[in-house]
This record gives structure tokens, C-alpha cells and sequence, in this order.
């Protein structure tokens, strides 16, 4: 070891670490900071409304001790996993994919590389759920991994980190999950029986693209699980079905996942002929057309049914072949690519983009649409709303170019609030926070700016973590 890493790992066992500063994130000019420290007064310990995120309903249902710290804080996080595995760490020794590891060489493992890490929001999450959940003011490293491993799994013994009591304590509101149309919903009904406001998000990707290998298997399970033929107006209503067994149990949104914003508005005829070209394989056309004629589909459902559509476009999914073999999807090799909405979003615009109810959020990960494209459209379509900075975006530096890019176009009031996106369940309130702290940030410099009154600023930053999502969700 070098000296200089002695001299590091030494500091690091010997010196809290600084991430939970009171001024965190805040302007480092003290006027702003004044100010950004009253507005996020106002914030602090509001309760935190999720409307999207992947933990797994099952985990709060059954209220199961977490394993260990690695299951907790590594395997399942792919922001974490992707950085290790591009310093060279094979994901199999995380236990990624589910693969029997030692969970304590595991955290060993990722503790020697915490270097990578350094002014990432990864590692600043990291830090906090330490510190704030846990009570660890140490900065993680090959010297001090152990003791940090050990106190972490001490608590995770004790009823108060169970998942349910974790879930009290962040002071969560409201928290959607993400499940797949054949899903019972079981585990959403028994937490809501049990006082748990965790709502189902309907999830269909699987089901609508030709170019999933399970395309056709899943669209004979979802026409299985009703009594219609396997035409196009059969699997449509099949569809609408499992719609409303969500609607039932309590779900306000959609989540589509595609490459692509792009819409197509068909005659039944033509869509008839083009489903049952796709279900027989057809071509890479036939799938890219049948996935833009769902879109428009599923806005017709959600004009229909009041779900809330969210878009997630501009992801290149499982990029890496050998990585999704060997680990399955989900595991840190998705990388964005550059969208259009305007164009590609007209069809379904001209036919519902004025339907009274209909909600249609817009996330992107490509920052170049923001001014360009989803703000303008925000900011004239009563429909459309500009989802928050989302995956490789939802971190502080860059939750600041968002609010810039859309606020003069559009305000505060056509966006959707905060959303997590996270698997990670320790992490939810360090995000939240996150976004808090750089959203009292920007309205500070208006304020200082002269652009708002500091009880404007008040009220927009209580409205951005309240009433806000809660419009856009109708939650």
C-alpha cells in the first residue's frame, strides 16, 4: 500500500465524515445559503410522496429482516453495481443476479473502491443512508469496511430496521411500486389493509414489444388469463382488464419503458394485420410500429381509465449481451441515447393531448430535450407534465441545469414533483432530500435575483415536495 493511501485510510477511520453538514448541497455564497436554509426549513421533514420507484411490494408485505448489509446496500443497486464492475469487479463476486456470495467480502470489495466513487451522487447516497440511518459518521475504506459492516448488520437484527419500521420512520406518504399486469397484487392489498399507503404501477413493456424475446409467451399468458380469442381487439380488452384489476388495487399510473417517444395512430384493420404479423415474429418495421401504435393505445386506455401514462424513453436496455446472460437485465448496462418528442409524440397528442384527465408525464435522460422540446410542450399541453431529472440525471449538478432549462418556459407547476426511480430502499430519503436541498438552492438565487418574493420561494418549495406530485399522479 502506498503511503498516501495509508495516510487516506487512517483519516478515514479516525475523522467523522462531513456528509452530514446542515449546509449540504446548499449555495456556498451566505447570502443564498441563508435563504436556501430557511426554504429548505420549510421542507426538511415534510412527508415524502414516492409515485415511482421499483422496491418490491413483497419485501414491506412479509416485514422480513434484511439479510445482511451487502443484500441491503450493493446487490440490488445497479447505480453502485455499474461503476464497480467498470473498475474491473466481476458482478458475480456483489452477488448480482442473485448469486451466493460472501456478503461480508462482498462489502470488502466495494469499500476498497469507494475511492471511484468520490463526488458521485452514488456515493453521496451512500454516505448519507450511513449516516442517516444508520448512524455511521465514518467514510467508508478497506480500513474501517468491517466495523461499518458489523454495526450496520447489528441493527438490521433489531425490529426497528425492519422494512415496515423504516418505512414509518422516512416519513414516507405514499410509495408505487413497479409490477407486471399478471401480477395478484396480493402483497399492495395486505399493506394497504395494514395501513401502507404502497400502490401498484402497471408495468406493461413485455407485453406491447415485438422485440422481447417473451413478446409472444406473454402475450398468450395475458390472453390466457381472460376468455378472449387471440386477435387484436381480444388483447386489447385483455389489456383494459388487467387495467382495472390495477385501478382496483389502488394504482394511479402506467410505466412504459421504451428506445424510442414515437407514436402511430392505425385503423383497426391495419392493426389487426400488424398484430398478428409480430405474434408470428415479423419484421424489426413491424415491431417498431407495433410499439408505437401501443403507445397511442395505451393513452386511449389511460384517457379511458385516469391512470397517470409516464414515459421513459432513450434507454438502450441490456446493452452489453454478455452481462445480460450471465446476470440478467437490470443490472447496470442500460445507457441513454438521444430522443425526440415533438415529432415523434404528434400522433398521440393530436388525439388525446386535450382529453380532459388525461395525464402524460415526460421523463428523459437526454438534457438536450428539456428547453427544447418537453418544457414548450409542457408548457402549452394541459395533459402533458415534465417528469423530474430521472437515473443519470437525479443528481445535484444536474437537477440544477433542469430547473433552469424548464422554469422560464414552463414553471414550477407543469412538472411532477420528485420521483426516486430506485430499487435501493435505504436510499429513498437521501434522494428526496437530494432534491429538496438543490430545489431551495435554485429558488434562493431567484429570490436574491429578485425574480420571487421569499414567500413565493416558501411556497413553491412546500408545493414542489406536496401538491405538486400529487396533482400530477392525482394521487
Amino acid at each position: 500500500m502506498s503511503v498516501s493511501a495509508q495516510t487516506t485510510d487512517t483519516q478515514d477511520r479516525l475523522e467523522p465524515a462531513t456528509r452530514r453538514d446542515p449546509n449540504r448541497l446548499l449555495p456556498a455564497d451566505p447570502e443564498l445559503r441563508a435563504i436556501a436554509r430557511d426554504l429548505m426549513a420549510a421542507v426538511e421533514h415534510a412527508p415524502i410522496i414516492s409515485p415511482h420507484g421499483h422496491v418490491p411490494a413483497g419485501s414491506l408485505a412479509r416485514d422480513e429482516p434484511f439479510a445482511d448489509p451487502t443484500e441491503l446496500l450493493v446487490s440490488s443497486d445497479h447505480y453502485l453495481t455499474r461503476l464497480l464492475h467498470a473498475e474491473g469487479v466481476d458482478l458475480a463476486t456483489l452477488g448480482v443476479g442473485g448469486v451466493d456470495v460472501d456478503p461480508r467480502e462482498a462489502w470488502r470489495t466495494v469499500a476498497r473502491h469507494w475511492h471511484a466513487f468520490a463526488g458521485t451522487a452514488t456515493g453521496y447516497w451512500m454516505a448519507e443512508a450511513l449516516a442517516g440511518v444508520f448512524g455511521i459518521d465514518l467514510e467508508l475504506s478497506a480500513t474501517t469496511a468491517d466495523e461499518i459492516y458489523d454495526r450496520i448488520a447489528a441493527n438490521l437484527r433489531t425490529d426497528e430496521y425492519r422494512p415496515r419500521a423504516l418505512f414509518n420512520r422516512f416519513g414516507i406518504d405514499v410509495l408505487a411500486t413497479t409490477d407486471d399486469p399478471l401480477d395478484d397484487l396480493a402483497d399492495h392489498r395486505a399493506l394497504q389493509a395494514d395501513g401502507f399507503r404502497v400502490l401498484p404501477t402497471f408495468r406493461p413493456d413485455r407485453y406491447l414489444d415485438p422485440g422481447d424475446a417473451r413478446f409472444a409467451d406473454s402475450v398468450d399468458a395475458l390472453l390466457g388469463s381472460t376468455t378472449e380469442a387471440a386477435s387484436f381487439s381480444g388483447y386489447l380488452r385483455a389489456l383494459q382488464a388487467r387495467r382495472a384489476h390495477f385501478v382496483d388495487a389502488g394504482a394511479v399510473s402506467t410505466d412504459h419503458g421504451v428506445l424510442e417517444p414515437t407514436t402511430l395512430d392505425l385503423d383497426p384493420h391495419e392493426a389487426e394485420t400488424l398484430f398478428q404479423r409480430v405474434l408470428r415474429g415479423g419484421t424489426a418495421d413491424d415491431a417498431r410500429r407495433f410499439r408505437a401504435h401501443m403507445l397511442l393505445q395505451m393513452a386511449r386506455m389511460s384517457v379511458d381509465d385516469g391512470l397517470v401514462m409516464t414515459l421513459h424513453p432513450g434507454v438502450f436496455r441490456n446493452h452489453s449481451s454478455d452481462t445480460l446472460l450471465r446476470h440478467g437485465a437490470d443490472t447496470g448496462h442500460d445507457i441513454p441515447v438521444p430522443v425526440s418528442f415533438v415529432e415523434g409524440l404528434r400522433p398521440l397528442l393530436e388525439r388525446y393531448g386535450l382529453a380532459s384527465g388525461f395525464h402524460l408525464v415526460l421523463f428523459t435522460i437526454d438534457e438536450t430535450t428539456y428547453s427544447r422540446e418537453i418544457a414548450p410542450l409542457a408548457g402549452f399541453y394541459p395533459s402533458v407534465f415534465i417528469g423530474s431529472p430521472w437515473w443519470f440525471l437525479d443528481a445535484p449538478d444536474a437537477i440544477a441545469r433542469f430547473r433552469s432549462a424548464v422554469t422560464e418556459t414552463a414553471g414550477f407547476y407543469r412538472g411532477s414533483g420528485f420521483v426516486d426511480d430506485t430499487r435501493a430502499f435505504l436510499s429513498i430519503p437521501a434522494r428526496h432530500d437530494t432534491a429538496r436541498r438543490a430545489d431551495a438552492a435554485f429558488l434562493a438565487r431567484l429570490v436574491v435575483e429578485g425574480r420571487l418574493t421569499p414567500s413565493r420561494a416558501e411556497a413553491i418549495a412546500v408545493d414542489l415536495v406536496d401538491s405538486i406530485p400529487r396533482r400530477a399522479f392525482k394521487l
